[in-house]
């Protein structure tokens, strides 16, 4: 499983903790299956916004980085989400990135131009299949996405980079088309074929990343591996929204999960993500958050109850449970559902503390993550 991780040049927020929440849930059921999960995240460390962020601050970009990276990683922590097998820095893969981009370059599937690499999109007929989108839809993402669909070195106004040329006042690293840095959407297909192979059964991240993100990872790397699938399963998480528009470092509208940590406990604050469906939209307020606590509580309170033990009707209830609780998740991992299947046994729990039931809610909550 690889999900795409931070650009680490500003705070993270909600959004990015209801992302790497949910996947954090998703590999520990994985696990409680039985399946051995190799999870690999990397970090964006080399970057235009970056860059620019370092000149504004008068920072050197690696400490920009690293700062704004640690900050991250102690925030997920404090969510109780695990670490990744692999948390590897875009940097460390510069080797991997020229090998794939040379392979590109000699069978006619990139071509350079002014020091840069751009990959043609024209050689490929299937670029879109995750998308959709058509074109024209393709160009207006492109211009709110970080990419120059107006860069005269290009054949094609969706051409994408692969390489780029420095300036003399940016980083930069040798390769066969002179110095310069990666491109941002190879970084990624480096990355899983470095850390995980040339095909990968679970790759995620937030929609926002369909495009162009995840639909040139898609070319670039089947055409480099002679077009074996890339992606078995395609997971995205859906928008966090506030006050009405999308949550977002552009607009300023943040909740940052370390100010929430200052009043709400961090159970809570999982409680809330999970609550909501990973590929529904929906909206943050302080009153649903202000509920999660109360669940949290509640839930803490029956699993410190002495239980009771009263023979026969737990035992027949225990065993419907897991069931239950694994169908919700087996439905395209439907964590709220899960939830509201906690709670039930809590409301038991709360009238009649049964030893196995409470078992099976100390499972569960290990399974969706809450540091018990």
């Amino acid at each position: 499983m690889y999900v795409c991780g931070i650009t680490p040049y500003d705070t993270t927020h909600l959004g990015h903790a209801f992302t790497y929440t949910f996947f954090d849930t998703l590999r520990r059921y994985l696990a409680s299956k039985k399946y051995k999960v190799n999870y690999t995240q990397n970090v964006t460390d080399i970057d235009d916004d970056i860059l620019r962020k370092a000149k504004e601050e008068h920072r050197d970009w690696r400490e920009l980085g690293q700062f704004w990276t640690d900050h991250f990683l102690n925030d997920m922590k404090a969510l109780n989400i695990a670490m990744p097998t692999h948390y590897v820095k875009a940097t460390d893969s510069i080797p991997t990135i020229i090998e794939i981009v040379k392979k590109l370059v000699d069978e006619k599937i990139a071509y350079v131009k002014e020091g840069n690499v751009y990959f043609r999109v024209a050689k490929d007929p299937e670029y879109g299949k995750l998308s959709h989108y058509n074109p024209s839809q393709m160009l207006l993402l492109s211009k709110e996405r970080g990419a120059n669909p107006d860069d005269p070195n290009k054949e094609n106004p969706l051409d994408f980079i692969l390489w780029q040329r420095s300036q003399p006042d940016e980083p930069s690293w040798k390769s066969p088309w002179g110095r310069g840095r990666p491109g941002w959407h190879i970084e990624c297909s480096a990355m899983v074929y470095q850390y995980l192979g040339e095909q990968i059964d679970i790759h995620g991240g937030g929609r926002d990343l369909i495009y162009p993100h995840h639909e040139s990872e898609i070319a670039q790397s089947e055409y480099f591996t002679g077009k074996k699938p890339y992606v078995h399963y395609w997971m995205h998480t859906s928008m966090l929204m506030y006050q009405g528009e999308k949550m977002s470092k552009s607009l300023g509208n943040l909740i940052m999960v370390s100010d929430l940590l200052n009043n709400y406990s961090a159970n809570a604050i999982r409680y809330l993500l999970l609550s909501h469906h990973y590929r529904a939209p929906w909206e943050f307020t302080y009153e649903q958050l202000d509920d999660a606590e109360k669940n949290v509580k509640l839930i803490e309170k029956v699993l410190q109850c002495h239980s009771r033990e009263d023979g026969h009707p737990e035992q027949k209830i225990s065993k419907e449970i897991p069931k239950q609780f694994g169908a919700a998740l087996e439905d395209d991992m439907n964590t709220p559902e899960a939830l509201k299947l906690v709670n039930h046994i809590a409301q038991k729990l709360l009238r009649h503390p049964q030893p196995l039931l409470q078992n099976n809610m100390k499972q569960m909550l290990e399974v969706l993550g809450f540091a018990l």
